[in-house]
């Protein structure tokens, strides 16, 4: 009986022997993550009277007769100092998967903003060569006397532009979907129109690469409808890119469109397009529209692109409330089918309602701008509708002109917002801020390649009135001058300050 009873205090002292050095570690642990100073010893007292428990044990098996109570005592004793020991433990672990989880959503934090400012540098440093490409190419198609071929190749020009621009907004849309922050518009517009630019850019894309591109367009399909055919058309031409990317010549693209379902309000147009390309496996195309991803990675070489451009085709869709769907045969090609709803357009009865004439002749415009091919092509725009246009090559100059001016002398002010010396930001707020009355009324309006909606927000707060994009569209342009000028004249008459 003695030795069962030794062996259960020999057991109970291995144990607390673990136990010790469990509180040791745990000690270290808690001592590391705090300034304890003087009161660091605290942390060390359980394990000095687990020492001195430990010290009892080997009294009690060298010196003693135990009796079986106490060997029960001492050995359940070393049972419920290793129970607590594994729930405090247990604490531990938790608190460093925590602390672990903190610094990893930090990181990714950091690596949000990082993305962030680089997308938006990129957007900046590609928008603004697209300004230039797009603003002649828009200025030279006003000329009357054009040939109908140079019209022609001008026209296409700006198609092609418009669609590369479209692919640079594909990489900002997809962090702007993601976060929440673009949202589907809607406005009046022509599927015919719609499908016709979207052809033009197809042939272009096949014909470069020797491609057969073939379209069957249902005219029923055609319509005036309330939606965002931008949208529409990058969801298209994504699709199409896609085709033209992963066929080989001779190959064949296809594009084609029908209505599926149709009602009184609505029509709901069925897409597909289709291509003889390389196809792709069952197993794929379960994936096939999650960001980055590829079925063969040595493709990339062959065939370029970063793997967004399906899965900003289907976050778009879902934008709009379409569905897409993709049947292929590895070698063979593929088809991708989307159904997109549409609203019909009712016209109001109320007769021909004209195009609203925009005047903005005689007025004088302060362009702020640091490149100066971009500060001509905007004074050339300006000029085709009469206005007068002064030039600030950065902010500072500008708000110096500005001061230095008579009174309500300019009608509106063009503020880029990336410059050198004082950008368009401290700009606006510098000239909101000057003490005459036409500093308050006076239109800001920043024309810049600055795209995403914390830009946006920032010119708000800056105290400018609108935020228009490079490229800018002129007519947009034009109608957006005339309405802030006519509100700031019907501010200064009603004695607004």
């Amino acid at each position: 009986m003695q030795t069962v009873l030794r062996i259960l205090i020999i057991l109970g002292a291995a144990l607390m022997i673990y136990n010790i050095a469990g509180f040791i570690k745990y000690a270290r642990f808690i001592s590391e993550r705090g300034h304890w100073g003087e009161k660091k010893s605290i942390l060390y007292i359980p394990i000095v009277l687990l020492v001195f428990f430990f010290i009892g044990y080997l009294g009690v098996a060298l010196f003693s007769r135990p009796n079986l109570l106490m060997a029960l005592i001492l050995f359940f004793g070393s049972i419920f100092v290793f129970i607590m020991y594994k729930y405090i433990n247990r604490i531990t672990e938790t608190i460093i998967e925590k602390e672990k989880l903190e610094a990893q959503l930090a990181a990714e934090e950091e690596t949000n903003k990082s993305k962030t400012a680089f997308l938006a540098g990129i957007s900046h440093e590609m928008r603004t060569p697209m300004n230039v490409i797009l603003g002649l190419d828009k200025i030279a198609l006003k000329k009357p006397d054009l040939d109908p071929e140079t019209r022609d190749s001008l026209e296409k020009i700006g198609q092609s532009g418009e669609h590369l621009l479209g692919l640079i907004n594909n990489i900002l849309d997809v962090n702007r979907i993601n976060s929440g922050e673009l949202k589907a518009k809607s406005s009046k517009f022509e599927l015919k129109d719609c499908f016709a630019q979207i052809n033009a850019i197809a042939e272009t894309l096949c014909s470069d690469k020797g491609l057969l591109y073939k379209t069957n367009i249902d005219k029923n399909a055609y319509g005036t409808f309330l939606g965002d055919e931008m949208i529409i058309k990058q969801i298209v031409l994504g699709l199409i890119d896609n085709a033209v990317k992963y066929t080989d010549a001779p190959g064949t693209v296809g594009f084609s469109a029908k209505v599926s379902t149709e009602n009184d309000r609505s029509k709901t147009v069925e897409i597909k397009v289709s291509d003889t390309g390389i196809g792709m496996s069952e197993a794929f195309m379960d994936r096939i529209f999650d960001g980055f991803e590829r079925e063969d990675e040595s493709a990339t070489d062959r065939f370029g692109g970063i793997g967004l451009g399906l899965s900003s085709v289907k976050k778009k869709l879902g934008l709009i409330g379409g569905s897409i769907y993709v049947s292929s045969t590895k070698g063979k090609g593929s088809v991708f089918t989307v159904n997109i709803p549409l609203e019909k357009y009712e016209e109001e009865v109320t007769g021909e309602r004209p195009d609203p004439i925009v005047n903005i002749t005689g007025r004088r415009i302060l362009i702020v701008e640091d490149l100066e091919v971009n500060a001509e092509i905007v004074h050339d725009l300006l000029d085709l509708e009469d206005a007068i246009s002064e030039h600030a090559e950065n902010g500072k100059v500008a708000v110096d002109m500005f001061e230095a001016s008579p009174e309500y002398y300019y009608d509106a002010v063009l503020m880029d917002l990336r410059m050198p010396v004082m950008d368009g930001l401290e700009a606006a707020k510098c000239i909101r801020a000057l003490p005459r009355k036409d500093a308050k009324t006076v239109p800001i309006l920043a024309l810049t390649a600055n795209a995403f909606p914390s830009d946006i927000r920032d010119t708000f707060a800056a105290g400018m009135n609108e935020h228009l994009v490079k490229p800018v569209d002129p007519d947009r342009l034009y109608i957006s001058l005339e309405h802030w000028i006519k509100e700031s004249h019907k501010e200064r008459e009603g004695g607004g300050t």
